[in-house]
């Protein structure tokens, strides 16, 4: 069942591209949290997603929020993504698809009929407050879509 708006969010700990561990609750009474599910890295609306994201990181900073982008490529992949574009926050790897999982955003089939790709994350976007609690969450079944960015800082205004 996906995490909705007022659920408290699920902890987890997951290597970023750097190797290192990243922890959600790390976050708890110092920042809100942007968390970001994406499909793949190396992908058209992927990159267009997290590059907006990363020139947009002044706004989330000024709004006292802490970026997390996951997916389940792995964090080699993710880091030779990260050296290309050079993206300002942790993309952080679910290789082993548990997060996903437990945020509910586990897809069964990416992209039907074109790429039949098991076990992807579908794009979603979830604001988790300094106490742990999600103030906003959307998770989109068209993964050509891209979050709406200006929902995720009007909640973010809305926390500060």
């Amino acid at each position: 069942m996906p995490v909705k708006v007022k659920d408290t969010a699920p902890d987890f700990t997951l290597k970023s591209h750097k190797l290192e561990p990243v922890q959600l609750s790390q976050f708890k009474e110092k920042k809100n949290v942007v968390l970001l599910f994406f499909p793949l890295v190396n992908t058209g609306v992927c990159e267009k997603e997290m590059c907006s994201t990363r020139d947009n990181m002044k706004k989330y900073e000024s709004l006292n929020a802490q970026v997390l982008a996951t997916s389940v490529d792995s964090p080699f992949a993710q880091k030779l993504w990260d050296e290309k574009f050079k993206f300002a926050f942790p993309l952080l790897s679910d290789f082993n698809k548990e997060v996903a999982a437990k945020y509910g955003v586990l897809c069964e089939t990416f992209a039907p009929g074109k790429l039949d790709f098991k076990g992807v994350a579908k794009r979603s976007a979830f604001v988790v407050d300094k106490k742990g609690v999600v103030q906003y969450a959307e998770i989109l079944e068209d993964p050509s879509q891209e979050p709406n960015y200006a929902a995720i800082e009007e909640t973010l205004k809305k926390l500060k």
